[in-house]
């Protein structure tokens, strides 16, 4: 067992890498992996998970029915991507996941500051 403890890098050796997730719905999911297919990403994730924002107002208009405690089903998309690069990737998933409606999701950018990564016991 290799006993090396894991030290912070910076990430592939760019000095400012930030991290872009995108909540969009479910049915967008594909299409927005699609346009990042050939964008200039150094890693992506891809989560299903659920939860809800500011439409949870309208949820609360069903009462009493199973929808109004539901939280609606979101696909979580996180990308690494170099400082330089944020914006072309900002606007290529605001282009294929904005409808104009409630709901459409949010996305967050964070920078990086470091990672861990795991000896490969190699």
């Amino acid at each position: 067992m290799d006993d090396r403890v894991p030290t912070p890098v910076v990430a592939y050796g760019f000095p400012f890498v930030k991290q872009v997730i995108a909540v969009v719905k479910p049915y967008l999911a594909q299409k927005v992996l699609g346009s990042l297919e050939r964008a200039p990403i150094e890693a992506i994730t891809v989560t299903e998970v659920k939860g809800f924002g500011r439409q949870k107002s309208y949820l609360d208009q069903y009462g009493d029915s199973e929808y109004s405690e539901a939280f609606l089903p979101k696909v979580e998309i996180t990308a690494w991507v170099e400082d330089a690069r944020v914006e072309e990737i900002l606007a290529k998933l605001v282009s294929v996941a904005r409808s104009g409606r409630m709901g459409d999701g949010k996305i967050f950018v964070m920078p990086v500051l470091g990672f861990l990564e795991e000896p490969s016991g190699a």
